[in-house]
């Protein structure tokens, strides 16, 4: 799959945009601050319905304006599909695929898949383990409709049981009915932790090959799923903090708090690390570099397609052999990259097949 134009209209700082992109690698320079990531943002919530950012439909509408559209039109197998996406302040957005409405966002996901790497990707494994959550989440939405259904409903009831958790301070008869909370909430996070645990084999099963590679054969890489409870004692550990839920009126059990550790062993060492807590800036950097290359390969093997890159401004953060090595790992896969200048790319031997230049959201192929 891979995408072919996008129009925009009031998005961010774009009052009206079309761009037609190459199948191969594209070039979006220009100063900071002009609307480059825009674009990017633009591709990611129409193959996702999301903001990279976290950012909420109305913050990423324009100031002045009260809605946006976003249309994508996508090619696989030269057969042309258009998505087109209107998004409001005040309501909920709506989605069309040729011309059809949706009535789930879920509908979507999996017509494209995208793979986003930005400078702030580099620090998922020093960051908090929020951000871990949010990376595991956000490929599990894209490869599995069920997941999104699952996560979906989960998040829901924690929100619920925590609402709940907070009234039972002014009204204590109520909390007979936290049980009715805590089934469901068991039901879906069971399904929820299963799915975590096979992602991360199946991303294991690829990441330690790529991170040699990366460190010269020097170092392993492997991935270890940190869940907050286990499926076979999920409920008995969510009554047994109940006590505790009450008093700090949240829910403290469940894959809402799970983790995952990046356990790194040198070839001239017997133990490994855990390079979250012991790990120098260049293995976290070059765990993540693996963490993104094998998020790439696993799309191909669960999708049988190539999924679309986009790189915002990542390159300036790797060395020139991480660059070297992420450039060499595109190769037919449909590539979107932002960057301040095109120096940077003038000793690199990739081939660069259209270069657009923004400039305070006027985009002008050069």
């Amino acid at each position: 799959m891979i995408i072919k134009s996008l129009e925009l209209s009031d998005f961010r700082n774009y009052e009206s945009l079309s761009v037609h992109f190459d199948k191969g690698v594209n070039i979006l320079y220009g100063d900071n601050a002009q609307g480059k990531t825009n674009i990017l943002e633009a591709i990611y919530v129409s193959a996702t319905t999301k903001s990279h950012k976290s950012s909420k439909d109305k913050d990423i509408i324009n100031f002045d304006k009260e809605e946006a559209h976003i249309r994508t039109y996508l090619e696989k197998d030269e057969i042309e599909t258009r998505v087109d996406m209107h998004l409001r302040k005040n309501k909920t957005k709506g989605i069309a695929i040729d011309g059809v409405k949706i009535k789930k966002a879920a509908e979507l996901l999996g017509l494209l898949n995208v793979v986003f790497f930005s400078p702030e990707d580099l620090s998922i494994i020093k960051n908090g383990p929020a951000e871990r959550r949010r990376f595991i989440d956000m490929e599990l939405c894209q490869l599995d409709n069920f997941y999104l259904y699952n996560l979906n409903n989960y998040n829901k009831i924690v929100n619920q049981r925590n609402k709940l958790l907070k009234d039972l301070y002014y009204n204590p008869s109520l909390k007979d009915t936290l049980s009715i909370w805590d089934s469901q909430l068991v039901s879906f996070g069971s399904k929820i932790i299963e799915r975590r645990i096979q992602f991360i084999e199946q991303i294991n099963s690829i990441i330690n090959d790529i991170h040699s590679n990366l460190s010269g054969g020097k170092e392993f890489l492997r991935i270890e799923y940190e869940p907050d409870t286990l499926i076979d004692i999920y409920e008995e550990e969510l009554n047994k903090s109940q006590e505790k839920d009450i008093k700090l009126k949240q829910t403290t059990v469940g894959p809402h708090r799970d983790d995952i550790s990046f356990m790194v062993k040198r070839k001239d060492k017997e133990k490994e690390i855990d390079i979250r807590k012991y790990g120098s800036q260049g293995q976290q950097r070059t765990a993540a570099l693996s963490l993104k290359l094998s998020e790439i390969e696993l799309v191909r093997k669960v999708t049988k397609d190539t999924p679309v890159l986009l790189l915002d401004d990542v390159l300036s953060e790797l060395d020139s052999n991480r660059q070297n090595y992420l450039l060499n790992s595109i190769g037919d896969i449909q590539t979107i990259i932002t960057c301040t200048g095109l120096d940077e790319f003038v000793n690199h031997r990739f081939e660069i097949n259209k270069v657009f230049k923004v400039t305070n959201g006027i985009v002008e192929e050069k």
